[in-house]
């Protein structure tokens, strides 16, 4: 069996660790987020413990200026925080632990925000079509008649699907999803199989 010296175990683990910050990173991309604020997700989750500015820029090669516009953007996700730490004057950051939890910020803020940009597009083309209907007349186009009603149909069906995505936010924000699909270690997944 091969064996490993103290710093040859450190590196293999670091190695280990920083394919893992990686794949998070490539994951972002799949919430619409750019894979710097997966890198430095991973990267603060991997250090366990809050990281500054600094230590960031140092550890990614970026400038001090891109992290503070990451993490600002990390914030907003609701994925990372400002944390105190004493006897330092300098802005710590930490991020969310929770895998689940950061999953569920991710698609909640994604999605909320395309709930509010589309239920305003679909308030805009109502007040559009109000507006047209006002040059309706008797002898209008069939055409134009119908096109009409079907685009007031097809708002219908927009601002349904809108509102079941806005119930879906809901439910991940509220926890019920958990209720249905739990998350389980993956021991209690092997227990579970053996009893079916």
């Amino acid at each position: 069996m091969e064996s490993f010296s103290n710093n040859q175990l450190l590196q293999e683990i670091k190695s280990c660790e920083e394919l893992l910050t990686d794949r998070i990173a490539d994951n972002m991309e799949t919430f619409g987020v750019s894979s710097t604020v997966g890198r430095l997700l991973g990267i603060i989750y991997m250090n366990r413990e809050a990281m500054t500015l600094d230590s960031l820029a140092d550890e990614t090669g970026m400038s001090k200026t891109r992290m503070s516009q990451v993490m600002r953007q990390m914030i907003s996700f609701n994925i990372a925080e400002k944390e105190y730490v004493k006897g330092s004057r300098k802005d710590h950051y930490n991020v969310e632990r929770d895998y689940a939890q950061t999953f569920i910020s991710l698609f909640t803020s994604n999605w909320s925000e395309v709930v509010k940009r589309n239920t305003n597009l679909e308030r805009r083309l109502r007040e559009q079509i109000r507006h047209l209907e006002t040059y309706l007349t008797e002898d209008s186009p069939e055409e134009v008649k119908g096109r009409m009603e079907r685009l007031q149909q097809e708002l219908d069906e927009w601002n349904a699907y809108y509102n079941w995505i806005d119930n879906l936010v809901a439910f991940f924000e509220s926890g019920e999803i958990f209720k249905h699909v739990p998350i389980v270690a993956p021991n209690k997944k092997e227990e579970a199989q053996n009893e079916e």
